[in-house]
């Protein structure tokens, strides 16, 4: 459980299935009637080929008051691997989006995409957040707190003046890729590697994994299509403890690339008890169809942000089990740092 999230844990079985769907007016077990090929148990493991849809019940079920409404995302641990992941609930025409007043089980989609991988009965990839009414504040709302309280700050540690920061359904960010010549300015996936068990901590060696990407003289990056990339913001990204913060992709209305499955930062990312001063978003980036080319500080997600309805008492990477913590341009928790 972190401060405005709370872990959503794999059930026991696996189905393997011929294709993503939604129930629309059924229920899931009535879908995956016709669409399962065959079952995996997690106990103690199993293994997700790369390529293949899966689904799986989760532990949780939700009993949720009319008043309350839920949403799901992936953790960061799990979009940083490629693994695109959404939950389905029954008689529901949207993923990750769960109504008011639903009773009924949880399923998690699984489709790894980049590595194959290894799962178990209790881990957990996804997290689920609730909601009551709606709390996201408004260009003027951010602005406003913005100038009692710096959301965005620089590598020198000092916050990014509101008139240089961009606003507009939420405060854009940029993307880096301009450092010292010979710096690693992100990553992208290689082809036809081992399998990565998610429950490892440290152990995996990124070099088998990842190929780096270093900055040559300051050039702009071009990606290709359908690969898969990690680059980090150009800003750093502070929380304050009453709030909550979804990263959104940034829509250039040209349908060339996907950035971000996992976004969500619960209260005090990025501030910890007022020390930190910020820390980089992770952005995971697969372009489509064209080579796509980006240069530094290039406008590529926004932040936005939302109320909690209490300020929790313990904050993101205080006394909790927090990765990501004052982070710069990182990898999943499952690699050892590059050396």
């Amino acid at each position: 459980m972190q401060p405005a999230s709370l872990d959503l844990r794999l059930g026991e079985i696996a189905y393997r299935i011929r294709s993503s769907f939604l129930p629309g007016r059924e229920t899931v077990a009535e879908k995956l009637a016709y669409l399962t090929m065959y079952e995996l148990p997690l106990t103690p493991a199993a293994v997700l080929e790369r390529g293949h849809v899966y689904l799986i019940p989760l532990l949780e079920e939700l009993a949720l008051p009319d008043h309350l409404h839920a949403k799901a995302n992936p953790k960061s641990s799990t979009g940083r691997l490629d693994v695109f992941t959404r939950v389905i609930t029954d008689a529901n025409q949207r993923f990750d989006d769960i109504r008011p007043g639903y009773r009924g089980r949880l399923y998690l989609e699984i489709f790894p995409r980049s590595f194959t991988i290894k799962v178990c009965h209790g881990l957990s990839l996804n997290q689920l957040r609730l909601f009551s009414g709606t709390g996201t504040l408004d260009d003027s709302g951010l602005s406003q707190l913005y100038r009692t309280e710096p959301l965005l700050y620089g590598d020198d540690n000092q916050p990014l003046p509101l008139s240089d920061v961009h606003v507009d359904g939420g405060l854009f960010m940029g993307v880096e890729t301009a450092r010292r010549d010979g710096d690693i300015i992100g990553y992208k996936a290689r082809k036809n590697s081992d399998v990565i068990d998610l429950a490892q901590v440290g152990l995996y060696e990124p070099s088998d994994f990842w190929e780096p990407i270093r900055c040559v003289s300051q050039r702009p990056l071009i990606l290709e299509p359908e690969e898969f990339y990690i680059l980090a913001s150009k800003e750093r990204v502070r929380v304050p403890p009453n709030y909550a913060a979804e990263l959104m992709a940034y829509d250039a209305g040209s349908g060339e690339l996907r950035t971000h499955y996992a976004g969500f930062f619960d209260p005090g990312f990025g501030y910890g008890s007022g020390a930190c001063r910020g820390a980089k978003a992770v952005l995971e980036v697969r372009p489509h169809d064209v080579p796509f080319l980006i240069e530094d500080g290039q406008l590529f997600c926004k932040l936005c942000l939302e109320r909690t309805t209490e300020t929790p008492k313990i904050t993101y990477g205080e006394r909790l089990a927090s990765h990501y913590q004052g982070q710069a341009l990182k990898l999943s928790k499952q690699f050892r740092p590059w050396l």
